[in-house]
């Protein structure tokens, strides 16, 4: 029986992932490898599809064909559309004839898996096999929904980035999952081509021998998932911009996030001048990795991008943090996947005013225990087996430890050391185990 691998990526930077996979040996030879492009943003037809991206070109190479997820399900949103139960065997018929499949046996590699489209791919093939591939530093970070353990229990891999060295990622822990590290070098070679691809275009010039490198700023667009005001997240990136001007920086170059709209950094250019700052907009939807090999810039500053580690990890290019606090601040709900990338930026990347920029710390125990603990606190029922690590990490942490990750109200109700002590009285008790029940449903 032949073999067909279907890959599933929505980002140039999930695509790179699972490009240096293949190029590393990480899969076993297939007959066909099919990759499966999503556009996820909220409006597709405003936003290029990855397949349309400069300098997509080399990875299209390593796949025997490139199909549309958007075509596929058609008009619905590839977000927000899963298949009823009844209709499955349905739909899988449909998807082996439109892409040509036959019978062949499914090995699925996904991206995201506790949301759509992933999820609802991994559901419309319940005989494949599946690896999952990390998309940044959420793959740090507990599984974000309860997965149906008939997909869970197929996922044979975690495939990460090591972008924080000795700490191990926590995505998909309670199936078992294995984490494989996709070997650096290999993601390099591959931004190298993706850089050096005549469609790629250019952003700004490159600094001459022995000339610094601007400074390069990674926008974030917060205010559309609804953590911040589209004022406060103006006000975030022009403190990244006043920062950078401050310690004599005057070339700047800005990556604004994918979905933010055309709109989004005029005030930033207004601001610029006004500093005397040279700001160049990289207008065209670039990954922030061919920007650090093009630029070589002397500074990477951003609020929690994962930008900031690979430029650290993988480039040695000195980072900072910008509006950490006040984003984890306003985090919302407790459990959102987010957390864990803002825990480990403000925990591991220099503040730009306070600090200064800087080389990100290096993993610890401390962090490692903080780190089981949010999970914990995340998803209390997902996570079972992190209480016992939690425990022991909140015995002994000091209040500063946990200044914006735990408060003295969820301690108590998960029942977690730092927590209030529950009083010997039955009834009171009674009280406190039917409010936990209440807000574990």
């Amino acid at each position: 029986m032949s073999t067909t691998q279907i890959f599933l990526a929505s980002s140039l930077y999930g695509a790179a992932t699972v490009a240096a996979a293949i190029d590393s040996g990480c899969f076993e030879d297939a007959d066909r490898r099919l990759l499966l492009v999503t556009n996820n943003a909220a409006v597709p037809e405003t936003v290029p599809a990855l397949d349309t991206m400069p300098g997509f070109g080399p990875l299209r190479e390593r796949f025997d064909g490139v199909v549309s997820w958007n075509e596929a399900v058609s008009p619905f949103h590839p977000s927000a559309w899963a298949p009823r139960a009844d209709d499955v065997p349905l739909w899988e018929r449909h998807l082996r004839r439109l892409w040509d499949l036959g019978d062949d046996r499914i090995h699925l590699v996904l991206e995201s898996l506790q949301v759509a489209p992933a999820l609802t791919v991994g559901q419309l093939f319940p005989d494949a096999s599946i690896d999952v591939y990390a998309d940044g530093l959420m793959s740090y970070g507990p599984t974000r929904n309860k997965i149906d353990p008939l997909v869970g229990e197929r996922v044979r891999r975690l495939l990460h980035l090591d972008l924080v060295p000795g700490l191990r990622p926590l995505l998909l822990g309670e199936f078992g999952v294995v984490p494989e590290v996709v070997p650096g070098g290999a993601f390099l070679k591959v931004v190298a081509e993706l850089s050096d691809a005549p469609a790629a275009g250019a952003v700004a010039d490159a600094p001459g021998d022995g000339e610094p490198g601007p400074v390069l700023l990674l926008g974030q667009y917060l205010a559309a998932l609804g953590i911040l005001t589209p004022a406060e997240e103006e006000g975030l990136h022009l403190r990244m911009l006043r920062g950078v001007a401050a310690l004599g920086h005057r070339r700047v170059v800005l990556k604004p996030h994918p979905t933010a709209p055309p709109a989004w950094h005029r005030a930033l250019e207004a601001e610029a001048r006004a500093l005397g700052v040279e700001l160049t907009v990289a207008g065209e939807p670039v990954l922030a990795e061919v920007l650090l090999r093009r630029l070589r810039p002397s500074l990477v500053v951003s609020c929690f991008s994962t930008g900031l580690f690979t430029a650290a990890a993988f480039h040695g290019v000195p980072v900072a943090r910008v509006g950490t606090e006040q984003v984890l601040a306003r985090l919302t709900p407790y459990r959102n996947s987010n957390r864990v990338p803002l825990l480990l930026a403000e925990a591991l990347v220099p503040d730009l005013a306070a600090d200064g920029p800087g080389a990100v710390a290096a993993a610890d125990e401390r962090l490692t225990g903080l780190l089981d603990s949010v999970a914990f606190m995340m998803q209390p029922q997902v996570r079972r087996d992190l209480r016992p690590s939690a425990e022991r990490f909140l015995r002994t942490a000091r209040p500063a430890d946990l200044a914006g990750h735990a408060t003295r109200r969820r301690l108590t109700v998960l029942g977690l050391p730092g927590g209030v002590p529950l009083p010997r009285n039955a009834a009171v008790r009674g009280v406190v185990r039917r409010a936990r029940k209440l807000r574990r449903g």
